[in-house]
């Protein structure tokens, strides 16, 4: 679909990366217990943003080594598999409790998200090892293939974010509280992290 080479996988793959703890959840949050819905979905729209300028950053690379080492392409497949794999691996060794705290001021909620998504670590390496994964140079698209997983990444945010803030509205201490929760989340994520690495791996 696309040139994309696995689109039902690539949509799981992107709601299980919006569904583990991170700064990104932690933004949304903070940022409705302080200012409501409108503020929820601002931040919301700036994690977007910041998603897609590390998207097309990623496109970037991805399309310059496609075109000049395409040889060099399937080990960067590989690489983007062991790092899910690790991913998974230290999610399912988290403990209990294990939550990050973030401090967000007042207003400018969008802008505060876009600096956080572009900031953070692991969104920027998830990003470059995860678009080769989805990549087949034999059906490949070009610039058709790549919009198309940038506005499903866009879409699938901005329903996770608007799920996540209203949530957080009615719910805002059960959630901000709920260590169970985030404990077993962050479980759930890392294996199926584990297990959609080595299916990716192993399908090449």
């Amino acid at each position: 679909m696309f040139g994309i080479a696995d689109y039902g996988a690539f949509v799981v793959a992107i709601i299980i990366f919006l569904a583990i703890p991170g700064p990104g959840n932690l933004a949304l949050l903070t940022a409705t217990g302080k200012g409501g819905v409108r503020a929820g979905m601002a931040a919301t729209l700036g994690v977007i943003a910041g998603d897609q300028v590390l998207l097309w950053m990623a496109v970037a690379g991805v399309s310059a080594l496609l075109v000049t080492y395409p040889a060099a392409f399937v080990t960067v497949q590989w690489l983007g598999a062991i790092y899910l794999v690790w991913l998974g691996a230290k999610l399912l060794g988290t403990k209990m409790g294990d939550a990050p705290v973030l401090e967000l001021k007042p207003h400018h909620y969008m802008r505060q998200a876009l600096v956080i998504t572009l900031f953070n670590p692991k969104a920027i390496v998830f990003y470059m090892a995860f678009f080769p994964l989805f990549v087949n140079p034999a059906v490949h698209q070009g610039l058709v293939t790549f919009a198309a997983m940038a506005a499903t990444i866009a879409v699938l945010t901005f329903a996770y974010g608007l799920v996540l803030v209203l949530l957080a509205h009615f719910l805002a201490a059960r959630i901000r509280g709920s260590a169970v929760a985030t404990f077993a989340l962050n479980k759930t994520a890392g294996l199926l992290l584990i297990v959609f690495g080595l299916k990716l791996a192993l399908s090449k």
